[in-house]
């Protein structure tokens, strides 16, 4: 039997389905999860199946179990968590049916609307958001009035938030009609509410958010609202040309 090696610990919980390396690592570091009774540092490492692990008091484990990979069109009022505190609509409301516990895949803030990934394989989530792996995310973006050729050339090559740039950006406008214009923009990396921040930034209003694809992956014809699991020829487009 080959030696089993010890891993990250924000690596084995992505791997247990518990979130992304990333949403791990907020774990670890508000000091939810513990190894063996003591509470965990980023640098810890554990040989799954001989270490205790628990995240908010609660044992994980590895599963001998395939992933679970779910697409969602997330409506406009729902918060992307899979619990609220203060009690707001969250996407976890919309997957009544599904059985397997499934983390978000980033985020749309409570305003924004459209495709959304939801799974229990946090090296999936890590590949799809870390801006390494430069996989596209494409918005449709209705904006009061209609951008000028300055504020479209900014989009695109990048605007300086809380003291760093963003990544160039793909944008393209139709043409305005009564007041407003589409804008359609695509991201290669995840900051918080970025689209709607660069917008303010160049002091363009955003009324309606909308992620209509990510890679080559769009939502197609899945109603506002309604959920779908996604097929290995789906998995396969978001990741085509990466």
């Amino acid at each position: 039997m080959a030696k089993q090696e010890p891993i990250r610990i924000n690596k084995f919980l992505a791997e247990c389905g518990v979130a992304s390396r990333r949403g791990a690592e907020d774990l670890i570091i508000t000091g939810k999860v513990k190894i063996n009774g003591k509470v965990a540092e980023l640098s810890d490492k554990v040989i799954p199946g001989k270490a205790r692990v628990e995240v908010s008091g609660k044992r994980v484990a590895l599963k001998a179990r395939s992933h679970v990979y779910i697409m969602m069109n997330k409506p406009r009022g729902y918060v992307t968590t899979m619990s609220d505190e203060r009690g707001r609509k969250c996407v976890a409301d919309l997957l009544k049916d599904v059985k397997v516990r499934v983390f978000p895949v980033g985020r749309l803030d409570m305003l924004s609307e459209g495709l959304l990934l939801l799974t229990d394989d946090g090296d999936f989530a890590n590949r799809l958001t870390h801006p390494s792996f430069h996989i596209g995310k494409t918005y449709k973006v209705v904006v009061r009035g209609a951008l000028t050729e300055d504020q479209q050339k900014a989009l695109a090559e990048g605007i300086e938030l809380d003291g760093e740039k963003t990544a160039p950006a793909e944008v393209s406008v139709s043409p305005a009609k009564d007041g407003r214009q589409t804008v359609h923009i695509t991201i290669y990396e995840g900051k918080n509410r970025e689209i709607r921040r660069m917008c303010e930034a160049l002091g363009v209003e955003v009324m309606r958010l909308k992620r209509e694809r990510i890679g080559n992956l769009s939502l197609g014809l899945l109603p506002c609202g309604k959920c779908r699991y996604l097929t290995e020829k789906d998995i396969r487009k978001i990741f085509a040309g990466e």
